[in-house]
């Protein structure tokens, strides 16, 4: 007798769901011309000898809506501070006030918006891909189970509920783009 097969569709669920958190992360750190604090969490510090993320050696506030404050804690790391915000790539000129980092955000123009739109939408297909790798094992997991007697039906019945997920999980994926594809050209 055939044993019963079962799919985790729980487990392929929930690493879809982390593709789309790691989505949400990278959205974040996008610079739409408004401040956030989620704009720096990417930026490494070399403090004491090791990288470590700039929320660990200050605090991030978002004070007004163009500015973002990181008070940093140890007065000798502000100069390493400073250095790591000017190479991440953000295109914001750090400002010292003491221990204060203050980092003004320029509004942006058009073609930087543009550019924006495009880092997102990669951003976005590489989400679709993580989507659809989990998919993929899922299927691989639904053939495995028909090599040891899972009948036609319950196949057929395995690959829709994983193509039904996957195709929600994409949906999710191209909303998330709209949205801040959106965001991104608001002016």
């Amino acid at each position: 007798m055939a044993e019963e097969f079962e799919l985790d569709t729980d487990d392929l669920e929930r690493r879809m769901k982390g593709a789309m958190e790691s989505l949400r992360q990278e959205f974040g750190s996008l610079r739409t011309g408004r401040a956030s604090a989620s704009m720096v969490e990417p930026i490494m510090v070399d403090a004491y000898g090791s990288p470590t993320p700039i929320n660990q050696v200050g605090t991030v506030n978002v004070p007004e809506p163009r500015m973002v404050t990181i008070n940093i804690w140890d007065k000798a790391l502000v100069g390493k501070a400073e250095k790591a915000i000017r190479e991440s790539g953000l295109g914001i000129n750090p400002q010292l006030n003491g221990t204060i980092i203050m980092l003004p955000i320029p509004e942006l123009n058009e073609e930087r918006r543009r550019e924006l739109t495009k880092v997102a939408a990669q951003y976005a297909e590489s989400a679709r891909v993580a989507v659809r790798n989990v998919r993929r094992d899922g299927m691989d997991q639904i053939k495995k189970g028909k090599s040891s007697g899972l009948s036609e039906d319950d196949q057929k019945f395995w690959e829709t509920s994983v193509q039904e997920l996957t195709d929600k999980m994409i949906a999710a994926v191209d909303e998330a783009l709209e949205s801040k594809q959106a965001e991104i050209m608001q002016v």
